[in-house]
Order: structure tokens, then sequence, then C-alpha cells
């Protein structure tokens, strides 16, 4: 499992590794979410009271999933799901792309094409599925998984949102519940590549952000619980000490990686033919 430390400068960019029959019937339910704001955009800055927040994580939820993902040439014949944790080899979150049960996440979350993984919805039910498409040089990959039909996100019309504007994310760090981080957008632009082992992204969002390991593949929302994006890394210092802020994939590249591999139509394919955002 990759976990080294990538610097830039000052800046250290941490893959968030794990870094925990079917129906037609759309799963709508959601799940408790710890709500947790930066403390740099603490009181107020969101420009959204408690109650609203809530309101939109709420709405948000059904859409997200964890994930423990196994390789299978490892776990030699069928095995029960209590034998198939044991050979784990990353867990991460994800989120619903396509109802009948296309989810997305990071590539180093998935690891390879190929590898089986175990889903927990927010009904709290365990689905079973496999990666079927990956591009780790920009540490996106696509999972399918069998019987279940889940709430897809609403991609945004533009993630051109200004620096500033209040982001959420929708994770589940390690040793606790799932969570909902309520944070802003630093910049549109990182400005260069970041790499880990054979993962990376050329450029991605900066979020003020104080986002944890096993959090990485979580989806991004904007102010109108729409998708902008989706978490991929956490920033240090030299010394190892957080920064609050993170690393996200923008929305349109998210949009092309889903299109080429699985198809799209609506809002997946408006947002693939955008340009980015310039600027900061």
């Amino acid at each position: 499992m990759q976990n080294g430390r990538i610097k830039f400068g000052l800046l250290a960019a941490v893959a968030l590794l794990a870094a925990g029959c079917a129906s037609t019937d759309i799963e709508t339910e959601s799940r408790n979410f710890q709500v947790q704001e930066t403390a740099a955009v603490a009181g107020g800055a969101s420009g959204q009271d408690g109650a609203a927040i809530r309101s939109l994580v709420a709405a948000s939820g059904p859409s997200y999933v964890t994930l423990v993902v196994s390789d299978p040439n490892n776990s030699g014949a069928i095995v029960s799901q209590r034998d198939r944790q044991k050979t784990a080899v990353t867990s991460g979150s994800g989120f619903v792309v396509d109802h009948n049960g296309y989810i997305m996440t990071a590539a180093h979350v998935a690891v390879q094409k190929g590898n089986t993984v175990q889903a927990r919805a927010a009904n709290g039910r365990i689905y079973s599925g496999d990666v079927i498409s990956i591009l780790p040089e920009n540490d996106m990959a696509l999972i399918k998984l069998r019987g279940y039909a889940g709430k897809s996100v609403t991609p945004a019309p533009s993630r051109c949102i200004a620096p500033g504007s209040m982001v959420y994310s929708l994770g589940r760090p390690h040793a606790q519940g799932d969570t909902a981080r309520i944070g802003q957008l630093e910049s549109q632009r990182y400005g260069r590549a970041v790499r880990y082992g054979k993962f990376g992204y050329p450029d991605a969002m900066v979020l003020r952000l104080s986002t944890q390991k096993g959090e990485s593949g979580g989806p991004l929302f904007d102010s109108r619980g729409e998708l902008v994006g989706m978490v991929v890394s956490t920033l240090y210092d030299n010394a190892g000490n957080p920064l609050n802020l993170a690393h996200a994939v923008p929305l349109e590249k998210l949009a092309s990686f889903l299109c080429a591999n699985h198809g799209c139509s609506g809002g997946w394919a408006s947002a693939a033919r955008q340009a980015g955002c310039g600027g900061t």
C-alpha cells in the first residue's frame, strides 16, 4: 500500500490510502455523518448555517460508499467475506456515477484492474464488485458493483467556483465514522504534477480541507450539493505537519474518464466538454 510523501518546496502530497438479488429500486437511504468544519473556515465563513449544511450532507449521503479492495490473485479459491478481508490491499471512499452500480474512486484505492471490491452502501449492506477501468496517471478508477442500484451524484454545470467558495467532502477516515468535511476552495490549480509510486495527477484543485487517510476517492461537492471533484491527497510540510490543505481531481477529468470507459450523457457529457478553469 502506497503511503510515501512527495515534497515540493514546503509542501508534500500524501496519497490518502487505506489509505474501511439485483434490485431496480434506487437506494436513497442516507447515513449519519460527523460534520467537521475546517478551523480556517469556521465561524460561518462557509456561507451556510448548520441546518443548511446538514441538509446538503443528508441529500448527498446516498451517493457515497466505502470500499475495501482485494487482489483476487492473492486470495486463491472462493473465500468467505471474513477471509477476503484478510487479503485486502487498500480501503477508501467512492461515489455513485451511474445508478446501475458504477462507482468512481481514486486509482490508488483501486490499485489495478480486476481487483475485487466490497462496498458498504448507505443502507449498511455490503455489495461485491470489481475494478473495471483505471487511469493511474490521473488517479481515477471505475468500479462495477453487482446487485446495487444507488443514487448517482449530480455533476455541477461548472466546477469553476471562485476561491473562497464553500465545498464539502464525504469520506471515512481511519478508526472513525463517516465524516463530512466542510471547507473552501483555495485554488483551482496547484500548478504542478504530483506522483506517488505509479499513481499521480498532472494538476489538481487545492482545498482548504482537513482530510485524513482513508478519505481518498471521496466526492467533493459545492454549496448546492453538486459534484465538482474527487479528493485524492492531503498536504503536509517538510516536518510532516498537516497544512489543512487537500487536493482533488477536477470534475471535467472525472467526466472524461467516465465517458471514455462507460459512456455518458446529460450533465456528465457536458462536464467532459469543459475546458477547465483558468487562473487561480
